[in-house]
């Protein structure tokens, strides 16, 4: 199971728009989450409109917060699109299986009680990676602090989960020319990895969310069809990408 999480203050000024490209991560089934760290007044409000269509066309979830709030809403992201995607895809298996529109509220008691139960198991053994991707744009240098602890935090909560959890960051733009992303760490469960990133990133001025995003799709479509094992693709979930 695949995410894309983009940390940014929206304000995309380089190539495709990110709106189209997130609706093309949908698209190839990857939800795109988005959790926007805004400042106050026009440029704020510009972002913020930004950050809630991407969610939008991703089919993901969108958090507008400040950077005490960053950490934190990082972690419920990412668990809770975890959730969301196992009950779809049972709710889906319910439909061909039992004929009806496959809503879990409408099961028996004692079944719903069941499927409930596999939903709650699932969520913690699936194996999940998070493609994390980090807007290093000149207006998020005074939250690149927040960001960093918030990425050590959301590794030590995979780590806590009973299913193999990796991480590979990527930040934009990845050079002063205004290309699209740089890959900084390929899936990994190593946390020194994680905080060894953050000394080597340049602030710069551009800001192609869009075609960071197109980037990370494509490395999460390599790796989806290259590097699948035969555990990742037994049983109901081997072919699910968030």
């Amino acid at each position: 199971m695949y995410q894309i999480l983009l940390i940014t203050d929206g304000c995309s000024n380089v190539g495709v728009n990110p709106v189209v490209a997130a609706a093309t991560a949908q698209s190839e089934g990857i939800v795109v989450n988005v959790v926007g760290v805004v400042d106050q007044g026009e440029l704020g409000d510009y972002g913020k409109a930004e950050i809630e269509e991407i969610a939008r066309a991703g089919g993901g979830m969108s958090r507008l917060v400040n950077t005490r709030q960053l950490s934190q809403t990082v972690q419920m992201m990412t668990r809770k699109t975890v959730v969301q995607t196992i009950q779809l895809a049972v709710q889906k298996e319910l439909k061909q299986v039992l004929g009806t529109d496959g809503k879990i509220e409408e099961l028996p008691p004692d079944k719903r009680g069941e499927v409930v139960r596999v939903i709650d198991e699932l969520g913690e053994t699936t194996g999940l990676r998070v493609a994390l991707v980090i807007d290093a744009s000149a207006s998020m240098k005074p939250k690149l602090h927040a960001v960093e602890e918030a990425i050590r935090d959301l590794m030590l909560s995979l780590q806590a989960r009973q299913g193999q959890s990796e991480l590979a960051v990527f930040h934009f733009p990845g050079t002063s020319y205004g290309d699209d992303c740089t890959l900084d760490l390929d899936w990994t469960t190593d946390l020194k990895g994680v905080t060894s990133i953050f000394p080597k990133l340049q602030m710069r001025g551009t800001t192609p969310t869009g075609p960071a995003l197109m980037r990370v799709i494509d490395f999460c479509r390599e790796d989806r069809y290259g590097r699948r094992s035969k555990d990742e693709t037994d049983g109901m979930m081997g072919d699910y990408v968030v």
